[in-house]
């Protein structure tokens, strides 16, 4: 069993192509179940954000993996394979490992460090466990990413700046206006987290008044209790009523998890033209959609006095973000995580082999103590209980040696062929229970050969060739067993 990542995210295709991929949280439960419900794939885990659509999964192989996962995000975007594999990237195996602790970390989000990410991914676990799709492989990787997750954000500073999404559109808000938010009037749509986030970043920046919409208006209305009780004035309106607060607004901020648009061309113009003393005269509005799929209609940007900011102009302008010291100090944390777990799960992998070996030779020895007693009937209890610790003692300390050694081998990458030496030379069922190496009750994502600084990706002309070159596109299972690790030369995600 292996780990398999298959995604898309602002760093391999447009908006367009995202808000086609994205699922939404009425759609997860269903995704789930086409993915497990298939033949390769035993756990999966669905990350959708703003900003990348991920898949999670464990997996007997790896094509027969790949063309599973693949065509259920196909089938979801109601697109061909072919058309999303120029954008998809794939991580087996260790390298999946990596990315998600890199994603974890907040290393891959369009806003380098923002946090939010982390409590992403522990919401996605935490449905995919409620809904029964999370076994023992997926919870230790899950729980080993967030821990990584939380020390990169306790120990290298990384979240210290507060960036993300939503403070990055209120800064480009900010320049578009021409001066601070302080004073000025916004209207939030949608009272999800992404709302909440943003009523507590305009709070922060001091705006006058924040108006509020969303579809259930309960929501909304607790959200306006709690804007309120930190001393900013907000009230509550209907989607249906949005047109009249654009007219007074200096920033909208859209963020709903709805498909479709939310914000249309002709809410806002009416909206305009219903103060024609305010933006008419020269004061600009600007409107940020941070939704995906898109909640604002695109062509709201057209119209005189409108910027429109997006996650494609957001992403455009943060694509050359530089890194900084750290950045740096989380990669090299990520590193360390990574060696370390892939190490483990290699040392666990052995165990089982080590456990047969010392059940072979207590084995012989209770069957040799056995003729003992047939040759020497009349040996007496004492003395025949001294041999056999003697014999006991004699075979731990031979077998302490190696099986110490083997443990600490298999930590490297290829260790796994001193396993399969000791299970050779003591003839050691491979298939008995007690002999496999993947780990007790099935546990342990394996990561044979995969030194943990691969970052191996496949994507664009590579997912094609895999997936033309699988077998189970005609319904016959590979032979071949699975690649370790897939590398693009110079290829990351």
């Amino acid at each position: 069993m292996s780990l398999l990542l298959v995604g898309v995210s602002h760093r391999t295709a447009p908006v367009s192509v995202l808000e086609r991929v994205a699922i939404s949280g009425e759609d997860i439960a269903k995704v789930l179940d086409e993915l497990i419900t298939g033949e390769h794939v035993s756990e999966a885990v669905v990350l959708s954000t703003c900003n990348r659509i991920e898949i999670y999964a464990v997996v007997e192989t790896f094509h027969g993996g790949l063309t599973e996962v693949s065509r259920v995000l196909a089938r979801h975007a109601q697109a061909d394979v072919s058309d999303l594999t120029d954008h998809l990237y794939v991580h087996y195996a260790g390298s999946a490992v990596e990315h998600l602790f890199s994603v974890a970390a907040g290393l891959d989000s369009m806003v380098v460090g923002e946090a939010q990410i982390l409590g992403q991914l522990r919401a996605a676990y935490s449905t995919a466990r409620e809904l029964g799709t999370v076994g023992t492989a997926l919870h230790e990787v899950a729980q080993h990413a967030l821990r990584v997750g939380k020390r990169a954000q306790t120990e290298t500073g990384i979240d210290t700046a507060g960036a993300s999404v939503v403070t990055e559109a209120l800064d480009d808000a900010e320049q578009a206006l021409g001066g601070e938010l302080a004073g000025r009037r916004a209207v939030v749509v949608g009272a999800g987290s992404m709302g909440g986030l943003a009523a507590a970043a305009l709070r922060r920046r001091g705006v006058g008044e924040i108006v509020l919409a969303n579809r259930t208006t309960e929501r909304a209305e607790r959200l306006a209790e709690i804007v309120a009780a930190e001393g900013t004035p907000s009230r509550v309106v209907a989607l249906d009523a949005l047109a009249p607060e654009m007219g007074a607004a200096d920033l909208v901020v859209v963020c709903t998890g709805a498909v479709g648009t939310v914000l249309g061309l002709e809410t806002v113009r009416a909206g305009l033209c219903s103060a024609p003393s305010a933006h008419h005269a020269g004061r600009p509005l600007v409107v940020c959609d941070l939704g995906l799929p898109r909640d604002v209609d695109p062509e709201v940007g057209e119209l005189t006095g409108v910027t429109l900011v997006d996650l494609a102009t957001l992403g455009a302008r943060l694509h050359q973000a530089s890194a900084g010291q750290a950045v740096e100090a989380t990669r090299a944390l990520v590193v360390e995580e990574v060696r370390g777990y892939l190490a483990a799960q290699r040392s666990a992998e052995v165990t089982p082999t080590v456990t047969a070996l010392r059940r072979r030779a207590a084995e012989v020895v209770d069957a040799e103590l056995l003729r003992l007693d047939g040759r020497l009937p009349g040996l007496e209890s004492d003395v025949r209980g001294e041999v056999a610790k003697t014999v006991r003692r004699v075979v731990d300390k031979l077998l302490h040696t190696p099986t110490v050694q083997v443990k600490r081998l298999a930590q490297s990458p290829g260790g796994d062929t001193y396993a399969e030496a000791l299970r050779e030379l003591f003839e050691l069922d491979p298939q008995a229970p007690a002999a496999v190496t993947s780990g007790p009750s099935g546990s342990g994502i394996t990561a044979e050969g995969v030194p943990t600084s691969d970052s191996a990706r496949l994507g664009g002309d590579e997912v094609d060739q895999a997936l033309a070159a699988n077998p189970v596109l005609d319904g016959v299972a590979p032979e071949s067993p699975e690649p370790a690790a897939l590398r693009v030369p110079g290829g990351t995600s």
